[in-house]
């Protein structure tokens, strides 16, 4: 039986999925026709014969009235050539069994019937050559049986007829089966084929933009196969979307790196003659040298920081925001010394504590703080606050410099993007992309605003109940 199952489930496997499902709707339907005929034949078999028994037991009623005082005899006439009944009475004592010989056949069961001991019963039987269903049944008040028969050749014909016909139906019900199973089939899985003739044409041609094509009507009406379909070309605007921002963000950074790596070039030519310089110009062409290097590791680290899209979850653990933004204020003071650093910390804030990986938030935070620390005027405040309300720590951090524009709200955490009173000033434009990335890792909402009185105020808000 295991191999038996072995090779149907290898047959399976090799058929494609429409004829697997054309093969398994005919088959249902199929056998529900055939069930039917099945069905329908018995009850026909049946009602026709128990009609049959009833004529018999009514002929035996009406010939036990009609001879009440009849001792035994043969059978009459017409049981020689039967035409439609015929009857006969038989005794229980073999003795008092009349002269002439019984045309119906008598058993032992036909003498105890007339006893008494056996009850009445329907056989068939062959009488004259045609055959016939005989009612064997006890003479109240005498020890004898009386037996009727009637022809059952008619009935046979009938029920044979029946079967003919019904067999034809079933037949024309497997056939119908079969088309509606391959109708089924191709209706049915007609989404999945284009689901899969647009999954190739994209492995093909490696553009996302192809979308599956979905039946008009509202979306409470869409079965399994149209939401699959809706869910894939969900996914594929997620795909587009992924893939136009790999493309933009490569485009950036090669437009962002272009510049360092010429300066880079420059210097290092420079340098290559250095005998032809003179020891000043040597150390500022090797101080360049340095400076570009850093400039240039920085930008490539963010870029690798920016490409990660989540957090890796064996670094997550419980951190206190609290202590990383002492730390990373302690950082900045010096490397902003000119900069002062307000810190103002909520008692309630102190001691909570969110699942996070520590360098990824400390990132977060050193970033803004770097960022309100560019944008402040020398000797100007960068105030931070952390408070704790409604199930979450809120974070500001807010400088006092010349304030976002209403046209760079939208855009201050866009990948390089770079205010016009930004692009003096040292920086790729990443700090403020990554600071978000990081936060949405953590389920923390970072947005941007003007403050009050002039300067930028950022907000970071990290949901405590994630913990």
């Amino acid at each position: 039986m295991t191999g038996t199952r072995g090779l149907g489930a290898r047959w399976r496997r090799r058929r494609p999925l429409r004829a697997r499902l054309a093969l398994a709707a005919s088959s249902a339907v199929a056998l529900v026709a055939v069930g039917v005929c099945a069905a329908a034949f018995v009850v026909i078999d049946y009602q026709m014969t128990r009609q049959l028994d009833r004529n018999l037991a009514l002929t035996s009623t009406e010939i036990l009235r009609g001879r009440r005082n009849w001792g035994p005899t043969p059978s009459d006439t017409l049981c020689q050539y039967p035409a439609s009944s015929c009857f006969q009475i038989v005794p229980a004592d073999p003795a008092k069994d009349p002269r002439k010989p019984y045309v119906l056949p008598v058993s032992d069961a036909t003498r105890q019937v007339a006893a008494g001991r056996h009850e009445a019963f329907y056989s068939e039987q062959t009488v004259a050559g045609q055959p016939v269903r005989m009612y064997t049944s006890r003479v109240s008040g005498k020890d004898e049986a009386v037996q009727v028969a009637l022809r059952s050749d008619s009935v046979d014909r009938s029920v044979e007829q029946a079967a003919l016909a019904l067999s034809a139906v079933g037949g024309a019900g497997v056939l119908l089966a079969g088309a509606l199973g391959y109708w089924v089939s191709r209706t049915g899985l007609a989404p999945v084929a284009r689901l899969t003739a647009t999954a190739e044409r994209i492995a093909a041609t490696r553009d996302a933009r192809h979308r599956i094509e979905l039946p008009p009507g509202p979306p409470a009406r869409e079965d399994e196969i149209t939401r699959l379909a809706t869910s894939f070309n969900t996914m594929l605007g997620e795909l587009e979307q992924s893939v136009a921002s790999q493309r933009r963000l490569v485009a950036d950074a090669s437009h962002e790196l272009r510049t360092p790596l010429t300066a880079l070039r420059t210097n290092a030519e420079l340098l290559a003659r250095a005998g032809r310089l003179t020891d000043a110009q040597r150390d500022r062409a090797s101080a360049a040298l340095g400076r570009q290097l850093r400039e240039v590791t920085t930008l490539v680290n963010d870029l690798i920081e920016l490409a990660r899209d989540e957090e890796p979850q064996p670094l997550v653990e419980q951190v206190r925001p609290a202590a990383l933004l002492e730390h990373a204020v302690g950082v900045a003071r010096e490397h902003w010394p000119e900069i002062t650093f307000t810190t103002a910390l909520a008692p309630a804030a102190a001691g909570v504590t969110i699942p996070g990986v520590p360098p990824r938030l400390s990132r977060l935070l050193s970033n803004l703080l770097d960022n309100a620390a560019k944008f402040s005027p020398p000797g100007g405040p960068v105030d931070t606050e952390l408070t704790f309300s409604s199930g979450a720590l809120e974070l500001t951090v807010r400088d006092h410099g010349p304030g976002i524009a209403e046209a760079d709200l939208p855009h201050v955490f866009d990948r390089f993007y770079r205010a016009e009173a930004a692009r003096a000033l040292p920086g790729s434009g990443l700090g403020l992309a990554m600071a978000r990335q990081i936060a949405r890792a953590h389920d923390a909402e970072l947005t941007a605003e003007r403050a009050p009185g002039g300067g930028a105020l950022f907000r970071l808000r990290m949901p405590v109940a994630a913990a």
